[in-house]
């Protein structure tokens, strides 16, 4: 889970400029970037001594904008999506950023010397949605496979699901999630994510 959580944290460190230039390919665009930011992580010294807060800024300013949270919640949430209201729907999307945020953020603190490499693409210049597949790679270790789904939108393309070593980061949560719903309705997955949430902050308030 610790290999698991980390290789989501590269995804989010390699990312921060898909929307900047929507007329070059997704794969193109995860190339030129990669180097740039990992760079950085390497060199802050308050990443590397586990400043959270450091972390979290890092991601809401360089990444989160490229990322589709509302469509990645939707599969998260699966068929029972539709039965939330809008006003539950928001709840959900903002729950689930901050979740995600705050568990990747956590880990990235653990970064040192994984390296990235990326497979030949696969995908035509006129696709809407397509898949980048790249590789983690650290000495000592096999390589763990991590693909990226990205759909163009008039914003530019937007990540809404990552797959790691098989398995799909939405998919992951949607069994949890839809205990959740059984046991308290749409309701009681909102208020399980925002005490996750809790949990997880508390560190960084110690």
């Amino acid at each position: 889970m610790k290999k698991f959580l980390l290789s989501l944290c590269l995804m989010f460190s390699v990312l921060p400029a898909l929307a900047a230039e929507t007329a070059k390919a997704p794969d193109a665009l995860v190339r030129e970037v990669s180097d740039d930011v990992l760079a950085i992580v390497r060199q802050d010294k308050a990443i590397q001594s586990g400043d959270t807060r450091r972390v979290i800024t890092l991601v809401e300013e360089k990444v989160l904008p490229h990322f589709n949270f509302r469509r990645m919640t939707m599969l998260a949430v699966g068929k029972d999506w539709r039965q939330a209201s809008p006003e539950q729907q928001g709840k959900l999307v903002d729950a689930f950023r901050t979740l995600l945020v705050r568990t990747y953020s956590n880990a990235l603190t653990q970064y040192r010397d994984q390296s990235i490499g990326y497979k030949p693409a696969k995908f035509g210049d006129a696709d809407a949605s397509v898949r980048v597949q790249t590789e983690v790679r650290q000495a000592g270790a096999q390589p763990i496979n991590i693909d990226y789904a990205l759909e163009k939108t008039t914003d530019g393309w937007k990540v809404y699901d990552v797959v790691v070593a098989g398995v799909s980061l939405v998919t992951n949560y949607r069994g949890t999630f839809a205990q959740e719903i059984r046991t308290g309705g749409v309701d009681g997955l909102i208020k399980s994510l925002e005490q996750k949430n809790r949990d997880l902050a508390a560190p960084a308030h110690s």
